[in-house]
């Protein structure tokens, strides 16, 4: 109730202050308890799962981040861009596959003007490693190749296998580092008639 000036047994009572049982009511500024502590439980809930919302999304963005750039996918990438860079270059003509699959060879020119094959690549795995092995070839000769430079393709190698026939040579690669794995099937085209 509100009082109007009323006399009351404390005194004068303003105009506009509650009154309840002939005293005036004091507002005391704050808040309950119970308000304080609903307040706080809504403030923890929401403050938990932002956190956990934060952690899963920064855990999830290393996961990707760690299956893009691990060593298996990159070399992976430069495994298929060497294999299909050589062969296509390569004779269809003049190919050697050992009959297990382990290694394959291809024969191509130095020059695209020559029209003689005079180098070869050879594919092959060795402790877990896919090299190529580049090199002179000189048909007929008694020391008919000359290697000139060897090149670490690739590590981590689980399997490979090659297969050519008389078109196209095929390479299916398999890396793991114990973590992660990717497989790699390429096929390319050897394009040179000589």
């Amino acid at each position: 109730m509100r009082s109007d000036g009323l006399k009351t047994a404390f005194g004068v009572v303003k105009p506009g202050v509650e009154v309840a049982a002939g005293r005036p009511i004091r507002w005391r500024g704050g808040f309950t308890l119970a308000e304080l502590a609903i307040t706080m439980t809504a403030a923890v809930i929401v403050v938990l799962a932002l956190g956990t919302a934060i952690a899963e999304g920064i855990r999830g963005w290393q996961r990707m981040y760690g299956r893009i750039y691990a060593d298996v996918v990159t070399d992976s990438y430069v495994a298929r861009k060497t294999f299909d860079s050589i062969v296509r270059k390569s004779s269809r003509l003049v190919y050697l596959v050992d009959e297990e699959g382990r290694w394959l060879e291809t024969y191509y020119h130095s020059r695209e003007s020559s029209g003689l094959l005079d180098r070869y690549a050879r594919f092959y795995v060795e402790d877990d490693k896919l090299f190529v092995e580049h090199g002179r070839w000189t048909p007929g000769a008694d020391t008919a190749k000359e290697p000139l430079r060897t090149v670490l393709v690739c590590s981590n190698v689980a399997s490979c296998t090659f297969r050519a026939d008389r078109r196209s040579a095929q390479m299916l690669l398999r890396l793991d580092d114990g973590s992660q794995e990717v497989v790699v099937a390429c096929s390319a085209v050897m394009h040179s008639r000589f």
